[in-house]
């Protein structure tokens, strides 16, 4: 094939194409993709795709995958923005380029956007319906409970060894419920985050100190930490619970005899950006993971560990995850997880703390 014709390929394409050196740099366009990003090639060759089309999904390590194995990349249904349009929903297909190491050809495709933002409502309208009804109930439940509890500890004043089993069953498992329906009614009665400069070293260092006095005991703990990272945003005791309630996950997937390893690694990628409702992006380079080798995920819910009462363990309440993701989300951040069979990752992408906030410290 002449180069002509390849050139005049590259220009009927009906959909944005994008041409990405192996810096990741915008090394072409046609002319789809500059009425997409509402600029010319000539002004945007050069530039790093990050800086000038925001993807509302971590994208880097996917990415990084595909080019060392020199495999193609597909994301479906996720948020495009360029900064100077209304964000799209799209599909995008990134292929490497033969001869080229390291280079992709990006396409998007833009997908019809008001049936999924309808349905994303509805999603979202009936899980905070469903969270209302549960933390009603919680309260209405726990009174009579309490009563149960009580009356079971009376008869057992007067009963039999063999019949004490029966009542101390019973005032165990009341508890047990009690507890749930607070867990319930904490995920409901949080409060918002009294964002300061965080050092989330110090937070990692108490999650993992109280993890390894409890469930964790079992467990080798290994800190991965990048000394130089800047001090984060948020509220320390809600980024605390976060980071417990994962190393809690962790340490319970684990062999209780054989145990197991939970590696704590944090980075800056300073590319890492997100859509916001409002159209605007923000900058989330601050990054936190906590991977353990476990037997991973269940695959039937991979894809909705963040929704309430979604839980793959046997008498799991599934708000745990849940209510990770409406902390990171309180905080303008972003949590994802990657899971296979000995290895789970789960990452939390968080602002820095303002400078102008970190030298007054």
């Amino acid at each position: 094939m002449n180069s002509e014709l390849q050139m005049q390929l590259w220009s009927s394409l009906p959909v944005p194409a994008i041409l990405l050196d192996a810096e990741e740099r915008i090394a072409d366009m046609n002319p789809a993709a500059e009425g997409f990003m509402n600029n010319s090639a000539k002004w945007l060759i050069g530039q790093p795709i990050w800086d000038r089309l925001a993807v509302d999904a971590p994208l880097e390590e996917s990415l990084a995958r595909a080019r060392e194995h020199g495999t193609p990349l597909f994301v479906n249904d996720v948020d495009v923005g360029t900064g100077a349009r209304a964000p799209l929903v799209c599909n995008l297909q990134i292929a490497p380029v033969q001869n080229y190491p390291g280079w992709f050809i990006m396409l998007i495709s833009p997908r019809e956007l008001a049936g999924r933002m309808t349905q994303s409502h509805s999603v979202k309208s009936a899980a905070k319906s469903a969270i209302g009804m549960a933390e009603m109930l919680a309260h209405e439940i726990k009174n009579p409970l309490a009563g149960i509890t009580g009356a079971a500890q009376l008869l057992s004043m007067n009963l039999s060894k063999e019949d004490l089993e029966l009542t101390d069953l019973i005032v165990a498992e009341t508890r047990r419920i009690v507890k749930l329906l607070e867990q319930v009614e904490q995920f409901g009665n949080l409060s918002a985050p009294e964002k300061k400069p965080v050092n989330i070293h110090d937070v990692l260092d108490r999650a993992r100190r109280s993890t390894q006095l409890g469930v964790g005991a079992h467990m080798k703990f290994i800190e991965d930490y990048d000394p130089s990272l800047p001090l984060a945003f948020g509220d320390p005791d809600q980024l605390l619970q976060v980071v417990l309630n994962l190393l809690k996950n962790a340490a319970e997937a684990a062999d209780p005899k054989e145990g197991g390893t939970i590696r704590l690694h944090t980075f800056y990628e300073h590319s890492f950006r997100m859509r916001r409702a409002d159209g605007t992006t923000q900058k989330l380079p601050l990054q936190v993971e906590v991977i353990d080798d476990g037997p991973g995920l269940p695959d039937d819910i991979k894809g909705d560990v963040f929704d309430p009462f979604v839980s793959g363990k046997e008498n799991g309440t599934g708000l745990g995850l849940a209510l990770v993701s409406k902390i990171i989300s309180d905080h303008d951040g972003w949590i994802s997880v990657d899971s296979v069979p000995g290895r789970t990752v789960f990452r939390i992408s968080l602002p820095r703390a303002p400078r102008e906030t970190e030298e007054k410290r």
